[in-house]
């Protein structure tokens, strides 16, 4: 599709569940785009999806598709981008990667726009999107971070199946609907596709979300720790996570406790600080049963946080509870956004 100047855009992995959010959000960016590809896997190449009422025909991802390239959003899995991003790069795209593959990479910036977009400047062809979990508790923490500094964080995480892909929507549905018909369930994907052991997410919670290390925290939580401290530029933050799915389709939802390095001040005035941060709303009147739920997050872009409510027993504690749809802050739109800041500072041109 080429439709006048601007620029080039790809994005990888375009008929997956965040694919198909990023293409689109970028029919509506403010990013100058001259032409799309769609790209994929060899079993989806000749499918069509539409790219501002135009019929696209997707390709299957190779090398040469990034010729003449500016800019490749890629949402295809770890093993896709740690083969053709690098490719990409070698043929002039900047590349938005939203899997594991290179989140801690120490040349790899790890981007939330509203916390750290300055890390833009020192990208080398390649910027990682965080974990759908970190990106919306980081956006709350930042801001608190900022006013009161932080020096602990607890978070339990209540995630949708929609982290896990449109296979794991399919199989929560199938599941309830044997459920509710009274047949035994046929669980063949969670919690982890590639372990031996699976379990109906239907009317369950399932405590594990990707692979136990050997320290026993699964790879989720240690994205989730690293990746804050990554973000927030800080080693000395304490961060400690546990994740949970349970059978929402959309929208994460977590529990989450700071300590901070000065006395909190009163909730109303907490309130406020997280209601000037951008890409928040606060959500948080218990005369009113107001709080975050993902039923309500889901198709919006923002962070919600709510049930905000100082530790009884710490001074520097605070519990709030943050919620938001992981396919669009969680995925697809924090990476339009890492792309729509770096045309705004000037750090991505057409060749």
């Amino acid at each position: 599709m080429d439709n006048g100047n601007g620029l080039a855009v790809a994005v990888v992995g375009a008929t997956g569940a965040v694919g198909n959010e990023m293409v689109r959000l970028l029919e509506k960016t403010t990013l100058p785009i001259n032409s799309i590809k769609l790209l994929a896997s060899e079993r989806s190449a000749g499918s069509t999806m539409t790219f501002k009422g135009r019929a696209v025909t997707v390709e299957a991802a190779t090398p040469p598709s990034f010729d003449g390239v500016d800019l490749a959003l890629f949402s295809a899995g770890g093993a896709v981008s740690k083969r053709l991003a690098p490719e990409a790069v070698r043929r002039g795209a900047i590349v938005i990667d939203n899997t594991s593959a290179f989140r801690m990479d120490p040349d790899v910036p790890l981007v939330v726009p509203e916390v750290n977009v300055e890390a833009l400047r020192d990208h080398r062809g390649i910027i990682a999107n965080p974990n759908c979990s970190t990106i919306q508790m980081v956006a709350v923490l930042e801001p608190l971070r900022k006013a009161f500094g932080l020096k602990r964080v607890i978070v339990s995480t209540y995630q949708a199946v929609s982290g896990a892909g449109q296979s794991a929507i399919e199989e929560l549905l199938e599941e309830t609907r044997r459920a509710l018909n009274g047949e035994p369930p046929e669980p063949k994907l969670l919690p982890v596709k590639k372990e031996k052991n699976h379990y109906s997410i239907a009317f369950n919670a399932i405590p594990q979300i990707d692979v136990f290390q050997e320290n026993l925290f699964t790879f989720e939580e240690i994205k989730m720790m690293n990746e804050t401290k990554k973000i927030m530029g800080d080693e000395t933050i304490s961060v400690a996570a546990t994740c949970v799915r349970l059978p929402i389709v959309t929208g994460h939802a977590e529990s989450v406790y700071i300590e901070t390095e000065e006395t909190l001040p009163d909730v109303e005035t907490i309130r406020n600080i997280l209601r000037e941060a951008p890409g928040v709303t606060v959500e948080d009147d218990p005369s009113r049963q107001l709080y975050p739920m993902p039923i309500r997050a889901a198709g919006k872009k923002d962070v919600f946080v709510g049930r905000l409510r100082k530790d009884p027993d710490v001074a520097f504690g605070l519990h709030m509870w943050i919620v938001s749809d992981n396919l669009l802050k969680g995925a697809a739109w924090n990476s339009v956004q890492i792309a729509e800041s770096l045309y705004q500072m000037g750090l991505v041109q057409k060749k």
